[in-house]
């Protein structure tokens, strides 16, 4: 009967002891997740390029609250048959923050502000504010599938043009499955339709683990205006493979 009582003792202080390690372990977890992915591309003989590709990842999650920025840059560089020198024939910034608060676990308001410069686009920059509501369609343990709609405004300079501004309607999803534990596949859709031209950019993304803080990403992105300067192309595409780095 004693060491019926013994064994009762001893399991309870170890379920306690086990929950107060666990709960403590949930108290330290911490609310930041970041990341960085950099890619590098040089060929050489028939075609000389070099092609360099950043991306850097913020979120702050707590409560009710979600913040989250997002930066990258993409350069190219290719040989000038009549120079032979090398001359930059791609130059892209982008940065962005955005917040989110949950009204319940899947419906939320956001609110973005997005700088775009792409030397080669026919304009000379290119900004987006927005308001709106956003929904989890789909929220399971290996899949997401997150929804958004909102008013907002567009900030656009065509090259030696002048400032001009209009409304905006944007529609946005991204999606994520887990294929497996160490792969998972990515797809982000984002369309601003304004009063002058609408603007749309996908980009598939697979994405394998290493380990626990390093990944290979393959992304294959398009982007498209529905008007553009004369001579400039209305839609590009980017296939970039990055090295992803978790912390």
């Amino acid at each position: 009967m004693k060491k019926s009582c013994y064994a009762l003792v001893v399991t309870g202080m170890l379920v306690v002891s086990g929950a107060a390690v666990a709960e403590e372990a949930k108290k330290e977890e911490s609310p930041w997740k970041s990341s960085v992915e950099l890619g590098f591309i040089r060929t050489t003989g028939n075609t000389e390029t070099q092609t360099t590709a950043g991306k850097a990842d913020v979120s702050y999650e707590v409560d009710k609250w979600r913040h989250t920025g997002h930066a990258e840059g993409f350069g190219q560089q290719s040989k000038d048959e009549n120079t032979n020198e090398m001359v930059v024939s791609a130059e892209r910034y982008e940065l962005s923050g955005k917040s989110d608060y949950k009204f319940t676990e899947l419906d939320y308001a956001f609110g973005i502000i997005k700088l775009q410069k792409d030397r080669f686009s026919g304009f000379e920059y290119e900004h987006i504010v927005s308001l709106g509501y956003g929904r989890k369609v789909i929220k399971a343990t290996d899949m997401e599938l997150d929804l958004e709609i909102g008013p907002g405004a567009r900030f656009y300079k065509v090259d030696n043009g002048e400032s001009q501004d209009e409304a905006v309607l944007r529609l946005s999803g991204n999606f994520w499955w887990a294929i497996t534990d160490n792969s998972k596949f990515l797809q982000e859709l984002t369309t601003e339709i304004g009063e002058e031209f609408t603007t749309t950019k996908s980009v598939t993304g697979l994405q394998a683990n290493i380990n626990k803080t390093l990944a290979m990403k393959f992304t294959y992105t398009v982007r498209n205006k529905s008007k553009v300067p004369e001579g400039t192309e209305k839609t590009d595409t980017e296939a970039a493979m990055t090295l992803v780095y978790n912390f």
